[in-house]
């Protein structure tokens, strides 16, 4: 180890890691393996996690992009991110035995658009391109939708001022992006609907909060978040705005000692969709970097509990779904 290296305290960002939505879809796959035996066939990754997938892939899931890989009479997952109307279709059609781990929160901006979609709007959203949820949510339409990643995208929205339009959101955004975005929307049209609620999830919310606390207090911050994960990604993007060396990690074997050169106090955070057990392990690297303190930052309790579909959960969560 090179003389210079001499962690010396971890901070552990509050709230970090999985949140409800993540919970529950995991939840969803393992109870539908043990309820009809593998395989299951989940459509797309079930949370961008390299660790979780792998897990479940190891207990007999099996992860597929194309519904035509699906055999006759099998059992399908939708992930968490949310899935197309086209994709629903076909998976009837195809006569799948079907669970939805969409998350509910992702759920709640589909039933909003279906409902205002009714009133006559057409849509922006506000996400990233190419993202599985951007790519449901988008797909929730035949027409009248409208992404921007970016302040610039807005002014080539291709509506007159005249079109009634509401706006929604990739609910994994950066809090601080989303809200510029938004501000753009509302001054080319200034009689934008907004949500109800904003679309950016709690966990997103809190885990970005929790980044903005954590960051000025330490030398170098660690996420613990696959390279896929929106969520992960941009609280990498929430420290290195404020100043601070981030750098994001699949697991304890990605760290680099030099990263740690000269810092003595390492912050520490999970993405939504990374597990505590790849935390764990990144602690205990740290340690043998020289790590002796490692403390928790205050921070939100999360209390959030999503029930499970009819069919996977026990009979209170059935009453409660």
């Amino acid at each position: 180890m090179a003389a210079d290296i001499r962690v010396e305290e971890v901070l552990l960002a509050e709230p970090r890691g999985f949140c409800a939505g993540v919970d529950r879809a995991i939840e969803i796959v393992e109870r539908a393996i043990t309820k009809f035996g593998a395989p299951i066939y989940v459509r797309h990754e079930i949370v961008h996690n390299t660790y979780v997938v792998n897990d479940l892939k190891t207990k007999g899931a099996i992860f597929i992009e194309d519904l035509a890989e699906v055999p006759p009479g099998a059992t399908l997952v939708f992930s968490a991110h949310g899935v197309s109307q086209a994709i629903r279709r076909e998976a009837t059609e195809r006569g799948f035995t079907v669970f939805d781990a969409t998350c509910p929160l992702v759920t709640k901006v589909h039933v909003e658009m279906a409902k205002l979609r009714k009133e006559g709007y057409d849509f922006i959203m506000i996400g990233h391109k190419g993202h599985p949820e951007v790519e449901g949510t988008i797909g929730q339409l035949s027409a009248g939708i409208h992404l921007v990643e970016d302040v610039a995208d807005v002014e080539r929205v291709p509506v007159d001022e005249s079109t009634r339009l509401a706006v929604v959101t990739q609910t994994t955004l950066s809090v601080d992006d989303a809200a510029e975005i938004l501000a753009a929307v509302k001054r080319r049209f200034p009689n934008v609907r907004e949500p109800k609620q904003q679309d950016i999830c709690y966990a997103t919310q809190n885990r970005q909060d929790a980044v903005k606390v954590l960051a000025p207090n330490v030398d170098v911050l660690v996420v613990v978040g696959s390279l896929s994960s929106s969520n992960s990604n941009r609280l990498r993007e929430v420290a290195e705005r404020l100043g601070t060396d981030a750098y994001m990690v699949d697991s304890a074997e990605d760290l680099m000692p030099d990263w740690f050169a000269g810092k003595s106090r390492v912050g520490l955070t999970a993405g939504a969709s990374a597990p505590e057990i790849l935390v764990k392990q990144v602690i205990e690297r740290l340690r043998s970097l020289g790590a002796v303190s490692v403390r928790s930052m205050p921070g939100v309790l999360e209390t959030v509990h999503f029930p499970l579909p009819m069919g996977l959960g026990d009979k209170s969560m059935q009453a409660a779904g």
